[in-house]
């Protein structure tokens, strides 16, 4: 048996028999959620009478229940002091501006730098997830999308986040730079997005697994030859707003992979201004500028924005400028 933090010793009363061990336990445990309960049933670190059970196994009345709880496991992953942009924090989770070109998870080809090395760094007392020191990572941005994030730093606001987000009931909106202007000022994509059938580090609206996806947009600035959206999200499918952007006919300014070399060469010859404007997008201009939700552990609503980032607002400032030119 591992080294224990905590050891808890419960007697099911009656009104409490025929419960799952695993909803009895997370309900009794501060900061246990139903599946890390379950784990830990099924590493044999909670008997009841003495025997071990399934995490579905329903109590009985006067059953004896014994919960050793073993300390975190140290993750593998090592700090890293690095400029993290924290726009709220408190015990249970925080909430951080992610700068483009930092990779939120640690991958392949990206084994430091990342956002989970600077929170560790930034939170050495974690107090973990699924009984390792690391935090939940409930949603991602890709690596050049800048924007808002919220990480959980204990098992129950991971698995209250991770409801929020299943359920849809998290506002998410972004701003997103596209090439073209819509004929209209809203609108809405609903096309599933799936591994692209041919391009397989892609994403697709005609794989043939595709999952449900919903954007919402509007029209918020346009200028000639470009717009600026702002787009809720209604799921959060890998790539989503950049492969419907595409789709709708209107792909992400300085996306590099769901803008076809075509469109450029074509923009190239009938607007030489707008072009060069738009060469200076070093990444796809989107950013994930509002997020709300409500706290895991009391329930009120949180709203936070940021800012929108020096190299979009820099282009924006220059279509401005362009619009004001052919006024």
């Amino acid at each position: 048996m591992m080294n224990t933090r905590e050891i808890f010793k419960y007697r099911v009363e009656s009104d409490e028999a025929g419960q799952r061990l695993d909803s009895y336990i997370a309900g009794r445990l501060a900061d246990c959620s139903r599946s890390h309960a379950a784990q830990l049933i099924r590493q044999g670190f909670i008997q009841v009478d003495d025997q071990n059970c399934k995490p579905g196994y329903k109590v009985k009345s006067n059953e004896r229940i014994l919960a050793q709880i073993p300390a975190p496991a140290p993750t593998k992953i090592v700090g890293e002091s690095l400029p993290l942009n924290i726009i709220f924090e408190d015990q249970n989770l925080m909430v951080i501006n992610k700068p483009a070109g930092m990779v939120v998870h640690p991958a392949a080809g990206h084994s430091t730098g990342t956002l989970v090395h600077g929170i560790l760094f930034h939170c050495p007392d974690l107090e973990g997830i699924g009984g390792e020191k690391r935090p939940g990572i409930v949603h991602r941005l890709d690596k050049d999308t800048s924007g808002i994030m919220v990480v959980a730093k204990n098992d129950c606001t991971h698995h209250d986040l991770a409801r929020q987000f299943k359920d849809r009931s998290i506002q998410k909106r972004y701003l997103a730079l596209i090439l073209g202007s819509p004929p209209t000022a809203s609108g809405q994509i609903d096309l599933p997005v799936g591994r692209h059938p041919v391009e397989r580090k892609k994403m697709s609206t005609h794989g043939s697994r595709g999952r449900d996806a919903l954007t919402l947009w509007k029209v918020q600035e346009r200028f000639p030859g470009a717009a600026l959206l702002e787009i809720e999200l209604k799921t959060g499918r890998t790539h989503q707003i950049r492969v419907h952007c595409q789709a709708m006919g209107y792909p992400i300014v300085g996306d590099p992979v769901y803008t076809q070399r075509g469109v450029l060469k074509s923009l190239a010859h009938s607007n030489s201004a707008l072009h060069q404007a738009l060469k200076k997008a070093q990444r796809q201009m989107l950013h994930a500028w509002s997020l709300g939700f409500k706290h895991p552990a009391n329930g009120r609503p949180l709203l936070f924005e940021a800012p929108v980032p020096e190299d979009m607002v820099a282009i924006l400032d220059e279509l401005r400028r362009m619009s004001k030119m052919t006024d």
